[in-house]
């Protein structure tokens, strides 16, 4: 997809050299809305006197707002803090590195997604599983579009990442295998809707029902999953943040 120019403005502004920015969200996962705002998420590199002393800051960055009419949520982490959440069993930020929406990369950026393979454990069923406990809950209360659809993204994204160690965050594109009949027409609801677009007359127990099926098969894809227990590239990766504290 076409990116717009106002994301290249706002990662242009950022106080750090950025290692890379990358768009998630409803635009990553398949399912924008017309006003649906710009979520950026990336990894900074803040200099060498900023992490070797006692004072700490800056390790997270976040700005919102409006840049020429486009609306923008910004969230980016120091390079240490990032490679540490990298090796843990973070699913969002295997996301925002592996995104194909990019908006700004770097050398060091593609040598840090060249080993992101190897960060990807089985252990990273228990993020999935997690995200879907809360998204189910925000469905449970209002039955909107945008939370039914994030608890079949985060489930059909968590299986497929333990059956084949691929990161897929896209619906449209997990449902080419998936097949499940219902999801073309949630999806056509959202895109072709608002941003707060609700299910009129929603079938709660239905989708229950689904999301405890898909939930069992998460569960199951875990624990006969031929993903390894710990990352193996930790010490590439720990490497990797030497060489750029260094040139920094």
């Amino acid at each position: 997809m076409d990116l717009p120019n106002q994301l290249l403005e706002t990662v242009s502004d950022e106080p750090y050299p950025l290692l890379f920015a990358t768009v998630s969200g409803a635009h990553l996962y398949g399912f924008p809305s017309a006003d649906s705002d710009y979520d950026l998420r990336g990894a900074h590199v803040l200099p060498l006197r900023d992490v070797i002393g006692l004072n700490r800051s800056n390790d997270t960055i976040e700005r919102s707002g409006s840049v020429g009419g486009l609306e923008l949520d910004l969230v980016t982490h120091d390079v240490g803090k990032f490679f540490g959440l990298l090796l843990k069993k973070n699913g969002y930020v295997l996301e925002q590195l592996l995104s194909p929406l990019v908006v700004h990369t770097t050398p060091e950026h593609e040598e840090l997604k060249s080993l992101a393979p190897g960060c990807i454990t089985r252990h990273h069923a228990h993020h999935y599983l997690g995200f879907v406990r809360t998204q189910w809950r925000l469905f449970e209360k209002d039955r909107r579009v945008k939370p039914l659809l994030y608890v079949y993204r985060v489930l059909l994204t968590g299986i497929h990442l333990m059956k084949t160690g691929e990161v897929e965050a896209n619906l449209v594109r997990l449902n080419e295998y998936f097949r499940l009949p219902y999801l073309d027409e949630l999806i056509a609801r959202k895109t072709g809707g608002v941003e707060k677009g609700t299910i009129d007359g929603a079938d709660l127990e239905f989708h229950r029902t689904e999301c405890e099926r898909l939930t069992c098969d998460l569960e199951h894809a875990r624990d006969t999953t031929h993903l390894p227990d710990v990352p193996s590239t930790r010490d590439a990766i720990n490497d990797l943040l030497i060489r750029i504290r260094l040139q920094s």
